[in-house]
């Protein structure tokens, strides 16, 4: 696949971006008080939040990858 050097490094960029603060978010939700009901069982805010990072975290990969793949 043929795209301009500058897009392929967004795309790298973008997707790096997305690995490394999607995990930092996570500390954030792992401490949150919403995060676990009096019994200490998970709550759909942790549910929903822990769907959204991995989502996430698999569109970075993908975009990462598919910007190394461009670039050569």
């Amino acid at each position: 696949m043929e795209l301009p050097l500058a897009w392929s490094l967004v795309l790298v960029l973008a997707g790096i971006w997305n690995i490394v603060i999607w995990p930092r978010f996570w500390q954030r939700i792992d401490k949150d008080p919403r995060s676990r009901d009096e019994q200490g069982r998970p709550t759909r805010f942790r549910t929903v939040h822990a769907v959204l990072i991995v989502v996430s975290l698999a569109f970075g990969l993908a975009i990462t990858l598919l910007g190394v793949l461009t670039l050569f």
